[in-house]
C-alpha cells in the first residue's frame, strides 16, 4: 500500500505562485518506479488531471496548465512537487497526487488551494 500525502495548499492572490509537495511512503520504497500524477477538483466541477511525471522523468501537461504549471520529482526523498505559477481564481480546487505502481492508483486526501481576485 502507498498512501500518498499532500501538503502545500493555502489561500494565494491572483497572479500568485504555489508550490505543492506530495510523500509518498511506503514499505520497499515502490516511490522511484511509481509514476506520479497531479489532479484537481474544482467546486462543483469534475476531477481534472493536470500533470504526470513518470519513474524516468517524462513529463506530460493538460492544455490548461501548459506553461503556468511545473510537475517534478526528486527521489532521494520519495517527494513529488506541484510548481503553480501564474494562479488564477479559477484554479481554486482541492489538489491531489496520484502515485500509480504496477497499474494501481493510490490517492491522497487532498490539499485546498483558493485564489482570489
Amino acid at each position: 500500500q502507498i498512501h500518498p500525502v499532500e501538503s502545500g495548499g493555502g489561500l494565494t492572490q491572483a497572479g500568485g505562485s504555489v508550490r505543492l509537495s506530495c510523500a509518498a511512503p511506503a514499505p520497499g520504497n515502490p516511490f522511484k518506479r511509481s509514476t506520479i500524477g497531479w489532479h484537481r477538483r474544482a467546486p462543483g466541477k469534475q476531477r481534472e488531471w493536470l500533470a504526470s511525471i513518470t519513474s524516468g522523468g517524462d513529463t506530460t501537461y493538460a492544455d490548461s496548465v501548459k506553461g503556468r504549471f511545473a510537475i517534478t520529482r526528486d527521489n532521494d526523498v520519495n517527494l513529488a512537487y506541484l510548481q503553480m505559477n501564474s494562479l488564477k481564481p479559477e484554479d481554486t480546487a482541492v489538489y491531489y497526487c496520484e502515485v500509480t505502481r504496477s497499474g494501481v492508483g493510490f490517492w491522497g486526501q487532498g490539499t485546498q488551494v483558493t485564489v482570489s481576485s
